[in-house]
């Protein structure tokens, strides 16, 4: 009994910290709404989530493709990311996952712009989030 009791203890609070990172609208700082509307003023559907210190909006373009934007909490835009097809990372990247990742698949697969416009491309693995320059070389793992 007790071992259950432990068990459904921690199950609550995985779920309860999973769920704080949630976060909703009227919560958000003035100035992450205020970019955001000046960014995306027409994009009502949006889910927010507190992304270690920053505010992150996802959301399913009208195409059905998911989208992510990331914003500083004084509403300074950091990079939006838009999912692609797998098929569609450089070659480098799919060799990259293939040596270093032997045995797992490449889950989701985004193409990163951020403030200045640079392209990045992102490969979700064994849930890691690998980054890589627009040519395809590593960069960092999330």
């Amino acid at each position: 009994m007790k071992k259950i009791i432990l068990t459904l203890l921690a199950a609550i609070a995985v779920i309860t910290a999973a769920d704080a990172q949630k976060v909703k609208s009227p919560l958000l700082p003035v100035e992450v709404k205020s970019a955001w509307i000046s960014r995306y003023p027409t994009m009502e559907s949006v889910n927010w989530e507190k992304a270690k210190s920053n505010y992150e909006a996802r959301w399913v373009s009208k195409s059905g493709k998911n989208r992510s934007v990331l914003f500083t909490p004084e509403g300074k835009f950091i990079e939006q990311v838009n999912a692609i097809p797998v098929c569609a990372l450089p070659p480098a990247v799919i060799v990259y996952v293939k040596e270093h990742y032997k045995g797992f698949k490449i889950d989701e697969a985004g193409i990163i712009t951020d403030a200045k416009d640079a392209l990045m491309f992102e490969a979700v693995v064994n849930s890691k989030n690998l980054v890589f320059d627009d040519k395809g070389n590593f960069v960092k793992r999330n």
